[in-house]
């Protein structure tokens, strides 16, 4: 026992007075530093204090919401054709007042008193006299309609396909990944021209077209994950207590990778949105008088020189639509990821 201690390079002899009885306090051992959450309550919370994902996200919505209402609220028709309002520019109220927007051409000219024109065109007309306000949110109805379509693909085919191949392993595995193999080494391209020279250029195709290529970069992401969880402890333990497959599949292993599986969702509509919008550029989606975001910058493109205004609307609207869901989806990646949780 020691009873002596060396306090300023001397030796000192340790006396009961230099002790105090600290008091017991029990509750604070009990106590919880912080409130329990759930796995999506904590991904949520730390969704929204990422200011990349917030911007995201409010970009996303105004998009939405202007895609669905924009369209029901407008005057004019999306293939509504008015020869005599051919080419008029863009005049917002607003931000006419700063020198852009006005209604005037590029000499100066203001179109709407030279043709006498009463009505107001937010983003203009086109060469046939179409409203562009109502042919880009309705194009971008379009987009949106091909993000969900891939969605559901990715959920319904790429999920279950994918999760089967691990589960099952071996021969099935093999032979399911050959058919992915296959199914991944013909080009898009090649997949929805067979599909048009079938059908006409439209949704039909590239909705067909997806539906035979598009899901297998989300088979192989939930192959992965399920390979490394089949064999843990839990899973074992629920097979030993005579759980069936897919009980095992969905009550185990699906809810484990849930996460990754929306991740993977939110960085494959971006590329689904592009595609669509580059097969419409191209003349391989929808065709005239069908409004796309594709077809909008398609047509844009031909009278660039001269208003570019035609071009660069649509093409402003599918670039923050693209920029927005992948400012969504590195939030979303973030706020699963449990590493990322202290940081």
């Amino acid at each position: 026992m020691i009873d002596k201690v060396m306090i300023d390079g001397q030796q000192v002899e340790l006396t009961k007075d230099m002790f105090e009885m600290a008091p017991a306090n029990f509750g604070d051992n009990e106590a919880i530093s912080r409130p329990s959450l759930t796995f999506w309550q904590d991904a949520r919370k730390r969704l929204f204090k990422n200011p990349g994902a917030v911007t995201g996200l409010v970009i996303l919505c105004c998009i939405i919401l202007m895609a669905i209402f924009a369209p029901m609220f407008s005057k004019f028709d999306y293939k509504t054709q008015n020869i005599r309002h051919t080419k008029v520019p863009p005049k917002m109220p607003i931000v006419s007042s700063l020198g852009i927007m006005d209604g005037k051409n590029s000499y100066g000219v203001d179109v709407y008193e030279e043709k006498g024109i009463e009505e107001t065109y937010l983003f203009g007309t086109d060469a046939l006299g179409r409203d562009i306000w109502t042919r880009t949110w309705t194009g971008a109805r379009v987009s949106l309609f091909i993000a969900l379509l891939a969605a559901v693909f990715d959920l319904l085919i790429g999920v279950t396909y994918g999760g089967v191949s691990a589960y099952y392993g071996g021969r099935v595995d093999i032979i399911m990944q050959r058919i992915i193999e296959i199914i991944s080494g013909v080009p898009s391209l090649v997949v929805v021209t067979l599909f048009i020279m079938v059908f006409e250029p439209g949704i039909m195709s590239i909705s067909m077209a997806m539906a035979v290529s598009g899901w297998t970069g989300m088979a192989r992401i939930v192959r992965s994950h399920v390979l490394r969880l089949k064999n843990q402890e839990f899973v074992l333990a629920s097979k030993t207590l005579g759980s069936s497959d897919v009980r095992l599949i969905l009550k185990h292993l699906f809810p484990n990778i849930i996460g990754n599986i929306v991740v993977a969702i939110m960085f494959s509509l971006p590329s689904a949105i592009f595609y669509e919008a580059f097969l419409s550029f191209i003349g391989l989606g929808l065709q005239p008088p069908y409004a796309s975001l594709g077809v909008l910058i398609n047509e844009g493109f031909q009278a660039l020189q001269n208003y570019p205004y035609m071009m660069f609307i649509p093409s402003i609207v599918v670039c923050l639509l693209i920029f927005s869901l992948n400012l969504l989806a590195d939030g979303l990646r973030d706020a699963v990821d449990p590493k990322m949780r202290n940081q």
